[in-house]
């Protein structure tokens, strides 16, 4: 099938701005092209895997979770799904449950020229901060973790067209998905998100869905750069987070 001209054009534009945010030097500017991108420093090591736990030292999510947030009063309910992005759910759920959320901005919103996404959980409000765990004192990056369809396990640490995987990932961007802004380095992630906005097949492969909204899509559609989270709660599947 072929795609229009137009539209081709539109996707590469959005995706050359993807580098979506999370650290402090994210993979575009702030706001350059309004792309999921994520700005942010250099990333730091990720811990090294065991067969046992992929990246010691991060929070895992071994199952599934329900998170409720709240903007401008209205619920947006959020499937997370830890079978199948076990590393991006974990670090997830585990900022819901510190309450590093509540009171953070949506720093980037683009719905021209069409649809596309809602950022935020950059606690700088600008795009490129991330969560600093008070543990080390450090940003906490995670690695890009995306698991090919019919596969039980995830590829890390590249992208599908990187590690020349043709299949598509299980968990896709389609409309009402949240996934994790990065910079251009894939492991870069650390506590910025983004709500696709529409079905936004081309960045499947390239950036990691962990999970769709269930409820209150309406409330998604609704929120303006600049309107902040009024709570994010863990209301089911809690039990699941090992830290």
């Amino acid at each position: 099938m072929q795609i229009r001209p137009k539209y081709w054009v539109i996707s590469l534009m959005l995706l050359s701005a993807l580098a979506i945010a999370g650290c402090s030097d994210s993979l575009s500017a702030p706001d350059s092209d309004g792309s999921p991108t994520a700005t942010g420093a250099t990333p730091s090591p990720v811990a090294s895997a065991d067969p046992n736990r992929p990246f010691n030292g991060l929070p895992i999510l071994e199952g599934k979770a329900t998170v409720v947030m709240t903007v401008k009063g209205s619920p947006i309910t959020i499937s997370v799904d830890g079978t199948k992005a076990p590393v991006t759910s974990g670090n997830f759920v585990d900022l819901v449950e510190r309450g590093f959320y509540d009171g953070l901005t949506f720093h980037r919103v683009v719905r021209e020229p069409q649809p596309f996404v809602v950022q935020g959980g950059d606690p700088l409000g600008n795009g490129t901060g991330g969560f600093i765990d008070p543990a080390t004192g450090q940003e906490r990056q995670i690695p890009l973790e995306i698991t090919p369809q019919e596969e039980s396990e995830p590829i890390y640490s590249q992208t599908f067209p990187v590690a020349q995987i043709n299949k598509p990932p299980e968990l896709q961007h389609t409309r009402g998905a949240v996934a994790m802004a990065r910079s251009q380095f894939p492991d870069s992630a650390s506590s910025q998100f983004y709500f696709t906005l529409a079905d936004l097949s081309f960045l499947d492969g390239n950036y990691a869905v962990f999970g769709y909204v269930t409820e209150g899509m309406e409330g998604v559609d609704a929120i303006q750069q600049g309107d902040k989270i009024d709570s994010a709660t863990v209301t089911q599947g809690l039990e699941n987070l090992k830290r």
